[in-house]
Order: structure tokens, then sequence, then C-alpha cells
């Protein structure tokens, strides 16, 4: 497939693309513009909607509820992801883990059960096993695994949502997940890592991770859809959803919060919001899609200095009170771009997409100052597998000065030998292939370069680059 796309790259190019299904939403819920999605994902809400139940005969739907419920309103799936992941080489020691996610979605239509247009309310709950490689045995900043959490059962969203004026404005409230919307590139849903869905800088730099998997936090988000592509949405947050910053909290904030039920409302808040631009969607357009987003994040609480105690002293001085100077609030700035770059002939699901994502945290609050991630993505290159989807990506998270010049404090005042943090990358290779619909399996490798930002091992030396194999599979109901 790939040699009969390249020479007519051009014309498809020069002339209408084909038309995006309707049924084929853009991750984050925006319009899609990555001809390359792929058909499962765990990385955010929206995407493919296919099912096996199709596949399993009578045991798909025994007692024929499905299309009764539907048909009154109530819908429902589950979404099961296992993976079995190793590091042969580096990291802090070798391992393998096996891990999985069972997900239950459940969506009232408010419209049918009681006429109310326009109303829904949408509820996940994740059954959650396992044991993570990250945690264990890379030690890495960049999860190797968006399903990777302390095992437990827990509530992760629980929101009801209102459309208005034809459904250009929609206003929702109730238990939400920032990373379902914000920040989302449609492109990188393909990849394993977390990092591809919700970044490091934000995952390290706000209380408890922020509102992302596997912690969601009361909240309002409004979007609206101003036209012509362009579409604006900001949601305010609870700020700590475990309570992971209270003085003197577990600082593992998973388990502050063990079955999503904190329910925190009092906490400084914290603001995220995006604008982003569909363009060449309309009928007739004589270009490629694409979406350019901008966006950013402000944190309202306090943060401990990462190098000065509340005496002006560095926290590694014998002579410190061991208090971190509090500092106010924690921002930030991302842009992401995403990109059809070729659309297989005669197809309208097919092709190549590219992803760039930039985002800066310049507040001295922020352990990761700076991150960026890119990354290619090519559903249907192989002849009779149209929809299968192989993609590489990279990401590498930089360290804050303050985090760095720490380290160098540490090494002063205890004359200790030891490496100096400076940034983490990840490179990552993957090929999701579909098996039928609605179930996928997805070998990755990923290659992990200075783990942690460069940390010491158990010798002093800096862990070693780790090298992560590994393998997902994915079945829809």
């Amino acid at each position: 497939m790939l040699a009969a796309a390249i020479p007519a790259a051009a014309p498809v190019a020069a002339q209408a693309p084909p038309a995006i299904p309707a049924l084929r939403e853009g991750a984050g819920g925006d319009v899609r513009t990555s001809v390359a999605q792929p058909e499962t994902s765990s990385q955010t809400s929206g995407g493919y909607a296919r099912s096996v139940e199709p596949y399993l005969g009578p045991f798909g739907d025994p007692l024929g509820l499905r299309p009764v419920l539907k048909q009154r309103g109530v819908s429902y799936s589950l979404t099961y992801i296992a993976d079995v992941l190793g590091n042969p080489t580096g990291g802090r020691r070798q391992g393998a883990v096996v891990e999985d996610r069972l997900n239950l979605r459940l969506y009232l239509d408010f419209d049918r059960i009681a006429g109310w247009q326009g109303a829904t309310l949408h509820a996940n709950a994740y059954f959650i096993h396992g044991t993570g490689l990250s945690r264990y045995d890379v030690g890495n900043l960049a999860t190797t695994s968006v399903i990777e959490a302390l095992p437990a059962t827990r509530l992760y969203v629980l929101w009801f949502d209102q459309q208005l004026f034809d459904g250009k404005l929609g206003l929702r409230i109730g238990q939400q997940a920032a990373d379902s919307e914000f920040f989302v590139s449609q492109t990188a849903t393909l990849f394993v890592n977390s990092t591809f869905g919700w970044p490091t800088i934000t995952g390290l730099n706000l209380p408890g991770g922020g509102p992302a998997y596997p912690l969601a936090t009361p909240a309002l988000r409004a979007k609206y859809e101003a036209g012509g592509g362009l579409s604006l949405q900001a949601g305010l947050y609870d700020g700590d959803p475990a309570g992971a910053a209270r003085p003197g909290a577990d600082p593992e904030a998973q388990r502050l919060d063990r079955t999503g039920t904190n329910f925190r409302v009092h906490d400084p808040a914290l603001v995220v919001a995006e604008a982003a631009y569909a363009y060449n969607t309309e009928k007739g357009a004589v270009a490629l899609p694409g979406t350019v987003t901008l966006g950013g994040w402000q944190h309202f609480g306090r943060f401990d200095d990462l190098r000065r105690d509340t005496l002006g002293l560095s926290l590694a001085d014998p002579a410190s009170n061991g208090l971190p100077r509090p500092r106010r609030g924690n921002a930030g700035l991302y842009a992401i771009l995403d990109q059809t770059l070729l659309v297989e002939p005669d197809k309208d699901d097919e092709g190549l997409s590219v992803f760039l994502r930039a985002s800066v945290s310049p507040t001295r609050s922020s352990l990761v100052a700076a991150y960026g991630d890119a990354g290619l993505a090519y559903k249907g290159l192989f002849p009779g597998r149209e929809d299968d989807t192989v993609g590489v990506g990279v990401a590498y998270a930089r360290l804050s000065d303050d985090a760095r010049r720490a380290d160098r404090d540490t090494i002063l005042y205890t004359g200790t030998a030891m490496p100096r943090r400076r940034a983490e990358t990840v490179i990552e290779a993957t090929y999701q292939a579909l098996v039928v619909p609605g179930f996928t399996v997805q070998p990755d490798v990923q290659y992990v370069i200075r783990p942690g930002g460069g940390i010491a091992a158990a010798d002093g030396r800096r862990l070693r680059n780790s090298t992560v194999l590994g393998v997902r599979a994915t079945v829809q109901y």
C-alpha cells in the first residue's frame, strides 16, 4: 500500500480529501483530523467505538439486553487492557511484569429517558491489577505504560453534560479528568508510554499528578464550538485530587484516595484552558486536515521550593531547618500540532500523520521546566492490514535549573560523588495489529535514556539506559 500511496500523495493533497466518517471522532472530543488515529487506545476518550460483540456469537449479548437498554437511553461498554512488559537491560534492576485494567463505562441519555434534550450522564470505573515496571524496575519519569497504577477498584469519572445552542456549547459538572480533553494529540494516542497521553510536565509538576489517570477530581468544564473549525474550552478543577499536597500527607496520592470517592472541593484551584483550530475539514477542502492547539494551566496552590528552606539556606546544608520555602502557584503553556501528511488513494481512514507537542513551565515550583514530543504514525501501511497502525515517537523532559542546583548542593555539602539530574528521553516504536474489530494486539519497544533524568543507582553511578520490551492486548465490548 505504501508504494501505491507515495506517487499519489501530491494528487491527493491537491483535491478534496475523503470525508472523515462521523463515527470516528477525534481523541479528546474534537473533530478527527489525524488519519492515523489508532483503532484502540487507552490514552484518552474518543476514538473508535467498534466492539467484539458480533464475534462472540451467542455469548456476545446472551440476554439480548444491550439493544433494549440502548433504545431506552442506557448504554454500557467494557474495555480490557493487559500489558506484559520487561526491561532486559538498564534501569534499577531487570524485571518483568503483567498488569491489566478493566474499564466499565456507563452512559445515560436523558433525552430518551426523560425527554431532556442534550443532557447525558457518564461514569467510568476501573479495576486495576498488577505491578508497575516503572515504579519498581526502570525508575523513569515517563511511566512505561499508561495503565500502570497501584492495584485498586476505583471510580474514575462521574459527570453530567448539558449541550446547548444546537451543540455549540457544552457544560460539564462532576468528577472529571483533564487528560481526556486537554493536552491531547490524536496521533499520539497510539503509544503505550503514558507521557504521550498526559505529559510528564503536568504529571510531575501538579499535586498527585493532576486530574489524570488514575485520579480524577470534581470540576466544571465549558466547551464552545465557535464555528469555522475553532473551539474553545476551559476547566476549573480541584487542584489536589487526593490531598497529597497537605502537610504531612502520604506522598503517594493513589493511597490517599483508594476508591476514587474523596470528591475534594476545598483545595486551591487548577485552571486549564485551550483553543484548537481544525482546518481543512470542510467538504471540498483542497488540502489535508490538521489541528493546531494552544493551551495552558495555572494552579493557585502552594508548592515546596526544590532547593531552599524557609531561612533561604540550601536544603542540603547541615544548618538547614529542613522546611522547604513555600512557593505560590504553578503554571505552564503548551502547543500541539496534529497533521495528516498523506491519505491512501480512495480511502478515508488510512495514511500518514505526524504530531508535535511542546510545553514550558517556568515557575520555580516546577520539577520539569520544558517538555517536547513528536512522532509519526501510519495506518494501513501494509497490504492486507488496512486497520493496523505503526508508529514511532520520542519524548524529552528537561528538569528545572533549581532541581539541578539542588543536586549540586547535595554533592557540595555531603562530599558524595553522585550524578546530577538533567533530562530524560524516551523513544518508542509500536505496532497495533487488529485481530478482529474491537480486539488489538500491540508489540512495543521503548528505550529510556537517563532514567529519572539521570538519577543514581545503588552503586552511586547514573542509572543505565533501559530497554523495555512488551506486548499489549486490548478488547473493547
